[in-house]
């Protein structure tokens, strides 16, 4: 089976309530996005978004140019179903965000939640890197959390990668500082502890 057939066998198969990296709010993700876009009309991508909330939480505080990008189709039309008629406020992209062609120095703020721990080659979490720094506006602010030391080494049947704050400031490298980062414990839908680390940078104005 293929990255995106496991995807969309999750999404398909799992309701949303049920799965580890479920939460109702992700409210590390929207401090830390309210943080880099004082500003509503910011261009927001929430890489690997899928059925999360945050693009929920993103519009009820205002925000008018959200990017929702996941491999799977169905866990976006899981969060379109949710969202209603405001789902068409929002631009959708189901396509694998390596291999994607992003629009060039457009986005404000690029965050994920849950793509980056699944690369487990250099060669992907490289051109991953690649992707922020030809879509991210110089200037503009990247998110990212991964699974921490302590998480767990499979998620949903999948390795994954895991880092301390430094570890995933050093994936990013030089055309970024690091202005912040964040330890979480989340809780998952049974009750075990999962920790995340959260890397809030920006990127050099030039």
């Amino acid at each position: 089976m293929n990255t995106k057939a496991h995807w969309e066998s999750v999404y398909e198969t799992k309701s949303p309530e049920s799965v580890s990296w479920y939460a109702p709010h992700l409210l590390q993700s929207l401090h830390y996005v309210t943080k880099a876009a004082p500003n509503q009309d910011a261009s927001i991508i929430d890489v690997g978004g899928g059925e999360s909330t945050l693009v929920d939480d993103l519009l009820a505080a205002g925000y008018s140019n959200v990017t929702v990008n996941d491999l799977s189709s169905t866990g976006l039309e899981v969060a379109k179903q949710r969202l209603g008629i405001q789902a068409k406020e929002v631009t959708w992209t189901a396509a694998d965000i390596l291999e994607m062609e992003l629009p060039k120095e457009v986005f404000d703020v690029w965050h994920d939640r849950a793509v980056f721990h699944f690369l487990t080659t250099n060669a992907q979490r490289e051109r991953y890197v690649a992707q922020v720094l030809h879509s991210l506006k110089l200037g503009g602010f990247a998110i990212v959390g991964t699974f921490g030391p302590d998480g767990p080494d499979k998620c949903s049947g999948l390795p994954v990668a895991r880092y301390a704050p430094t570890e995933l400031h050093a994936r990013f490298g030089e055309p970024f500082d690091l202005i912040e980062s964040n330890v979480e414990v989340h809780t998952t839908p049974w009750g075990a502890p999962q920790q995340f680390v959260y890397c809030f940078c920006r990127r050099h104005a030039q």
